[in-house]
Formats: C-alpha cells, sequence, structure tokens
C-alpha cells in the first residue's frame, strides 16, 4: 500500500482497500475509539498497542529492543486521528480509480491479497491510499511494469506498507518486495497480518524473527513493527494514527523517528 499523502505497500499492499474499504461492510463490527477508550487497562493496551501487550510475555531478562516507543503517540494523539478514517457527509472515503488498467472496472468485491490492478481510495480531502498487487504466484503478468514503475517514480509518495504474513514470517516473495524497497531507497514500513491466527508463543517468536530481520538487513525500513488484525482490530487504531501522522495530518507528541 502506498501513501502520497499516499501510501503504497507491496506484497499484499496494504490499501486500506480491505481495512478501509471494508469501513462500509465491516464498521458494524469496529468499535469506536471512545467506546476503547473505557476498555479495562489490559484490554485497551491489546487492542491499541499489541506489541506493547507483547512485549510484556518476554521472558524477565532477555527483553530484546522491540522499538516500542519510537512510534508511541498518545491515546488522544489516536483519537484526533480516528476522525480521518471516519466516513461521513463532509469526509467521503471512496473509491477513486484503477491505475495502468482503465478500460477494466475494479473488482472491490476480491477477497484481501488478490488485486490484480492499482486502486486508489480518497480519504477525505487528505490523501490517498493506494492497494497495488503484491508480489507472489497471483501476480499479474505486468507487475514489473505496473508496481516497480510506480513506485519508482512517484514523487509525491509518503510511505510504502509491506504487509507480512505473521503467521509464516517474511517468505521469498516478501524478500523481493524488500529488495525492491532497498533499491529505490524507498522508506517503507512492515505491518504483520493476521495476528490473530497464532498462539502468543508463536507470535512473538515470529515478531523478534522479523524484528531481528528489520533491525540487521534493512536500511529504509522504519525500525518497528505494526502487527495488526482486520478480525479484532487489534493495532489498527495505532497504524491509522501513524499513517495520519506521516501524511502530515496529525503531528504526535509520540514520534522519535521518521
Amino acid at each position: 500500500m502506498a501513501a502520497h499523502r499516499l501510501r503504497p505497500g507491496v506484497s499484499k499492499l496494504f490499501a486500506m482497500g480491505p481495512e478501509l474499504g471494508s469501513a462500509r461492510r465491516a464498521y458494524s463490527a469496529f468499535q469506536a475509539f471512545t467506546e476503547v477508550l473505557r476498555l479495562p487497562s489490559k484490554q485497551l493496551t491489546k487492542l491499541v498497542f499489541p506489541l506493547q501487550e507483547l512485549h510484556g510475555h518476554l521472558v524477565p531478562g532477555s527483553r530484546p529492543d522491540l522499538h516500542l516507543n519510537i512510534f508511541h503517540p498518545s491515546l488522544e494523539d489516536i483519537a484526533r486521528a480516528e476522525s480521518f478514517f471516519t466516513a461521513s457527509a463532509r469526509n467521503r472515503i471512496e473509491y477513486l480509480t484503477s491505475a495502468v488498467r482503465l478500460d477494466h472496472a475494479p473488482d472491490l468485491r476480491h477477497p484481501e491479497g488478490h488485486t490484480k490492478k492499482i486502486n486508489f481510495y480518497k480519504v477525505g480531502k487528505y490523501f490517498t491510499l493506494v492497494d497495488m498487487p503484491g508480489y507472489g504466484y497471483r501476480a499479474p503478468e505486468d507487475f514489473v511494469d505496473m508496481v516497480e514503475t510506480y513506485l519508482k517514480e512517484r514523487k509525491n509518495l509518503m510511505r510504502t506498507f509491506l504487509l507480512v504474513d505473521s503467521v509464516v514470517g517474511i517468505q521469498k516473495a516478501d524478500s523481493i518486495a524488500i529488495e525492491m524497497c532497498e533499491e529505490f531507497a524507498l522508506p517503507y514500513v512492515m505491518v504483520l497480518t493476521k495476528i490473530d491466527k497464532s498462539s502468543k508463543g508463536h507470535l512473538l517468536k515470529q515478531v523478534l524473527q522479523i524484528q531481528k530481520f528489520v533491525d540487521t538487513k534493512t536500511q529504509g525500513c522504519f525500525p518497528q513493527l505494526f502487527p495488526v488484525s482486520a478480525v479484532t482490530y487489534s493495532g489498527i487504531h495505532l497504524l491509522r494514527c501513524f499513517i495520519a501522522d506521516v501524511t502530515g495530518n496529525v503531528k504526535t507528541n509520540g514520534f522519535q523517528f521518521s
């Protein structure tokens, strides 16, 4: 997914296509942040700051650095950011167009990860989210022309979001996407999806392995990971706040790295 006031993501590009686009479809199951703030402290931390909650399960004394405080906005900052992602008469969140293959109408019913075109979603008057095809065996034949050219030449691209399946970790297709981001000197972020699908122990193991990879094998990747679940919405509020921050719409007090 990409953000120009966009975010491109690679490898299931996080377009808030499924995340935002489902605002109409899944928002009934999504707790408004005012409701989240009423949760008991433990539940609130698990929902809003899942990385911090995971950190609490580490063996005392081991404590590897998960970079928890690089982006650690206040709850007030997150609440402000939520307004940008809430559809209303004044803040429309809508599909704009498909680039490259404009003669084909986009099929927004495709399941996550099956994107065949570059789809643009306008978030109010603030920024655009771009849903892009991922690498892998389902990638379109003209992937190189579609995606690599876009990422390399788009000047107003703010951040690329690389979606990594937290159940299986970094795979070959992800490595290709990472190499591309590094080669093009793109600032990118790793979003770990499906964190609801694993046991706590397995998820923590994967997070530690991916964090080590980011720390030792990358230069352009944002050091802090963003674990999320599209089922429980864990981590989604924090990720949205990050997007609002990097696109210049919300300035938080918790950003120690850019």
